[in-house]
């Protein structure tokens, strides 16, 4: 029980004593209060000191009457699965052997139509690569064939990478189409498909995405004025009135969207603002909230992983919860339980436009910083599948979370998952995991979302129990924009 105070009791609990069934956790509040929180039973509520000393002493095998006089703390403890529920199962996921893919990312290009001067992948600055369509073809015929192996219904293919995918604009709508070629080939559903975009698009692109798109992912900013301080075009020019355009196509349409919204530290004050634009204007499905990764042309720049961020985010929060929305970050994610912060631990199955293969969307093409960690895989030179590298697989495998030391004594971990392995290395190097800001943001940002689950089950405790076996508290893979 990470965080519990001692308990000095000294009377050994009889052989009919309470049995603590659950992993606790009790987190401080600040005002002599705690947050006793059991995130595989996916309960918690808020107790005192002595509280937390009774469940500490019941874990050192003694049981102080005193302290539960008339038995109702052990009650609310049965009632929550914490005390005398038998063994819990924590929710963990393993990969082995080959990888059998059924779901492919195509970079189809690191070129890129905006220059923003926080990008990640720095696109535009770099030779350009982009994706042949025979290389889109093998891709999709290896996931296809997965999919027929394991008697699954369908397959998925996203578009994603260091640049703008809609650049690589041929090989999109061709690889898309042989995709449903396939399918039918084979008797099974159309794949889904999905892309990231900067929104910044022509009319006849957004005219296909509503027709063929299950879903995308848009990075927008918010109000004008912070978007286009830093989402530039390549003259120079702010992007917000044709990413502006291009969302107003899709709420019209009734389509699907995520937006990403990036937070430099200088417009940390601008982001309740900016959600609150979006809110009241538009429709998206999701609202993502990101600190701004300090990478590529934002190397150096002064970080927004703060305490103002957080302060900052928890504004926007309570506006967007007017209007109907929540928004979220990355690594702080309630809803979900699992070993897994993303694909780079699950087998991801992306490939560069030269054809190689990479666990991780920030490892987009064999050039990038930290590449040979994520690259695990390169095309048959003498047959139409993929030759994998294990040791680099296995090590990728061996990033999710009940495998770092660092996090187990942290209450988020079966939440956060450990948070993103690329930007751990960007931040500690290849050194074993320590955190990084991002671990104070993602724990602030959870406790809020426990006194929120607490505060909306009445005020008194919060419980779901565990999922069903073999399934995350969210129902499924976490999607991440």
């Amino acid at each position: 029980m990470s965080g519990l105070l001692t308990n000095s009791v000294s009377r050994i609990a009889p052989a009919s004593a309470p049995v603590v069934s659950a992993e606790v956790f009790a987190i401080p509040m600040g005002t002599g209060q705690y947050i006793l929180y059991a995130p595989v039973r996916r309960a918690a509520f808020v107790a005192n000191a002595g509280a937390v000393n009774f469940l500490a002493g019941l874990q050192l095998g003694v049981l102080d009457g005193a302290a539960d006089p008339d038995g109702s703390l052990v009650e609310l403890l049965r009632r929550l699965e914490i005390l005398d529920a038998g063994p819990e199962t924590p929710p963990i996921t393993t990969f082995s052997g080959i990888p059998k893919p059924t779901s492919l990312t195509l970079f189809l290009t690191t070129t890129c139509n905006l220059r923003c001067t926080y990008c990640y992948a720095a696109a535009g600055d770099t030779p350009a690569k982009s994706m042949n369509l025979d290389t889109a073809r093998r891709g999709i015929d290896f996931v296809a064939g997965n999919a027929v192996e394991a008697g699954a219904r369908s397959f998925e293919i996203n578009y994603h990478g260091g640049g703008e995918p809609t650049g690589n604009w041929r090989v999109m709508k061709d690889s898309l189409a042989y995709a449903r070629e396939k399918a039918v080939a084979l008797d099974l559903d159309p794949p889904r498909a999905s892309s990231a975009t900067n929104g910044v698009l022509r009319d006849d692109q957004i005219d296909w995405i509503i027709a063929n798109l299950d879903g995308v992912s848009l990075s927008f900013d918010g109000l004008p004025s912070a978007h286009d301080k830093h989402r530039l075009t390549v003259l120079g020019r702010g992007s917000s009135d044709r990413v502006i355009h291009t969302v107003r196509r899709l709420d019209a349409a009734g389509f699907g969207y995520g937006v990403r919204v990036t937070v430099t530290a200088d417009q940390i004050p601008q982001l309740p603002d900016s959600v609150e634009f979006i809110c009241a204007n538009f429709r998206p499905q999701r609202i993502q909230v990101e600190p701004a990764y300090q990478l590529g042309r934002w190397a150096g720049a002064p970080t927004a992983e703060t305490d103002e961020f957080i302060q900052a985010f928890r504004t926007a929060q309570a506006r967007a919860v007017r209007f109907g929305h929540e928004i979220f970050f990355s690594a702080a994610r309630l809803g979900t339980l699992t070993n897994h912060f993303c694909g780079i631990t699950q087998d991801t199955f992306a490939l560069s436009p030269d054809g190689n293969v990479s666990a991780c969307y920030e490892a987009f093409s064999e050039d990038t910083p930290w590449a040979r960690k994520f690259f695990y895989g390169e095309p048959e030179k003498l047959g139409p599948g993929y030759k994998f590298e294990l040791p680099i697989l296995n090590n990728l495998r061996g990033q999710a979370v009940q495998h770092r030391s660092f996090c187990q004594g942290c209450f988020a971990k079966w939440t956060c998952a450990g948070d993103c392995y690329h930007k751990s290395l960007a931040v500690n190097g290849d050194v074993e995991f320590r955190g990084t800001d991002r671990c104070h943001i993602t724990r602030e940002l959870t406790k809020d979302q426990i006194l929120a689950k607490i505060v909306s089950s009445g005020g008194l405790f919060w419980h779901e129990g565990p999922p069903p076996e073999g399934e995350s508290a969210a129902g499924g893979k976490e999607m991440l924009l």
